[in-house]
């Protein structure tokens, strides 16, 4: 079969790269080898979401006087993910891709030379590819297995078997500080898994500012999760038939539990994806320039998790739509380098939000960030439980915003709230950040009261404005 595009990889951002390139007069086929609609539809940002929901409005009914919530209903909990994520049936996604219009081909896909893939079906099948102007990797990331002794053999929970859980464990043990790790530990632990332990060899959400993560532990505690930070696991049992799992730390101490979740991140997802047949390295990320295409080659682009440049839905999205637009102007012979045809999102900082309770969210550059790119950094700090909408919400409110500004140009380079709903601030954030908006200028976007939003004024204020 011969075709404009070619991309392997029918999550969100090989979806995107399709829907562009056909939108720009491009012919596609998108391979997929399990679910069209990628990782995060149906094992990651939607079911984990589904199941965080509940436990966020009982931590805001808890916080408002004269309100109550009675236990969770846990069926109905687990009912309603499956529903978010369609039961694990990805026919709507299949028929998305279709109107397009784009061919979808099951089975695993790989390189088998230039512009060449070759797709092989479960059943042996084998079709093959060939692109008349590009391949796109979009095969996304698989969780990182630390080799640590007896892991493998005690059969550990990942992302998916969190997300899609049928019956939630008693005993829970999770390993890892970033956002899956404390997502899933609150949400499980809220559903049932009385004795949640969470394993952290050194603080928790370090991409962010430190009391991000302080606060959050903070949080973490109170609900009666039992955080361990500044531990290693040194080794993994469970009995070959089955039964606990007894986990062996560095301190000397044993954590006994129904379940192991391993969430210690996650790598590109390249094995087997034929990169040697086109001369490159298989080992990943696949390197990218700005506008997602493969340095060395004028056929081969990679986005999302795969390039490794920020493995987030929505920046693999991001890079899919300048990706796929890039593809169409030069397949047209048109100018390839206009603002909106490079990714420029990616250096900034990408926004980003943890949807625990406090909610975690930031966008841009860290302080320490800004400092090492040699930045005259100025902090501003405002503690969010003095906004008064804040006060609104209920008592308990506990929350923090950072603004880092950059004094030779007094614009903002990064903003971090931590809050209660904290993530619908967000944009407001990424918008001031990304347009490099003056101090001056932010000073007369005035926030409505009384809205949480008003912390904008109070940061400015704080600033000297």
């Amino acid at each position: 079969m011969d075709v404009d595009v070619v991309v392997i990889g029918a999550g969100p951002a090989g979806e995107n790269v399709a829907g562009r390139a056909v939108r720009g007069g491009l012919s596609a086929a998108v391979v997929e080898e399990h679910l069209a609609g990628g990782e995060c539809s149906y094992y990651a940002c939607i079911p984990s979401k589904a199941l965080l929901r509940p436990m966020e409005l009982a931590a805001e009914v808890s916080r408002v006087p004269g309100l109550s919530t009675g236990p969770v209903d846990v069926a109905a909990v687990l009912a309603r993910r499956d529903e978010a994520i369609s039961g694990l049936d990805d026919s709507g996604q299949v028929e998305w891709v279709e109107k397009l219009p784009a061919a979808l081909v099951r089975g695993r896909g790989r390189l088998t030379g230039p512009r060449e893939v070759e797709v092989t079906a479960a059943d042996g099948t084998v079709t093959r590819l060939r692109a008349r102007h590009a391949v796109v990797l979009a095969t996304g990331s698989v969780p990182v297995v630390p080799g640590i002794p007896g892991l493998a053999q005690a059969r550990p929970w990942f992302n998916r078997e969190a997300t899609t859980v049928r019956q939630v464990p008693e005993r829970l043990v999770v390993l890892g500080g970033g956002v899956v790790a404390c997502e899933m530990a609150q949400a499980l632990h809220a559903l049932g898994a009385r004795e949640t332990t969470l394993l952290v060899r050194g603080g928790l959400l370090g991409r962010m500012e430190p009391f991000a993560g302080e606060l959050l532990a903070d949080s973490l505690r109170k609900s009666g999760i039992d955080l361990r930070t500044g531990v290693s696991v040194e080794r993994v049992e469970r009995p070959v038939d089955g039964g606990p799992v007894t986990v062996r730390l560095s301190d000397g101490s044993a954590v006994e539990a129904d379940e192991l979740l391993v969430a210690t991140g996650r790598e590109a997802a390249v094995g087997d994806v034929g990169l040697e047949s086109v001369g490159l390295a298989a080992e990943g990320p696949v390197e990218v320039d700005d506008s997602m295409r493969v340095p060395g080659f004028d056929w081969l682009y990679a986005v999302g998790d795969v390039n490794g440049r920020n493995l987030l839905t929505h920046m693999g999205k991001y890079q899919a739509r300048v990706c796929g637009d890039v593809i169409v102007a030069r397949a047209a012979g048109e100018p390839d380098d206009g603002p909106a045809l490079r990714d420029s999102a990616d250096g900034r900082g990408a926004p980003q939000v943890v949807f625990t309770d406090p909610q975690a969210a930031s966008v841009g550059l860290t302080a320490q960030a800004a400092r090492d790119q040699g930045m005259d950094v100025r902090v501003v700090d405002y503690d969010m439980a003095s906004v008064a909408g804040a006060y609104l919400l209920g008592d308990g409110y506990v929350g923090r915003a950072r603004m880092v500004v950059d004094e030779s140009r007094k614009v903002p380079v990064g903003v971090t709230f931590v809050g209660p709903g904290v993530g619908e601030l967000l944009h407001a954030a990424t918008i001031a950040v990304t347009a490099e908006v003056p101090l001056e200028k932010l000073w007369h976007a005035v926030p409505s009261f009384p809205a949480v939003s008003e912390v904008w004024l109070r940061l400015l204020e704080e600033y000297g404005l």
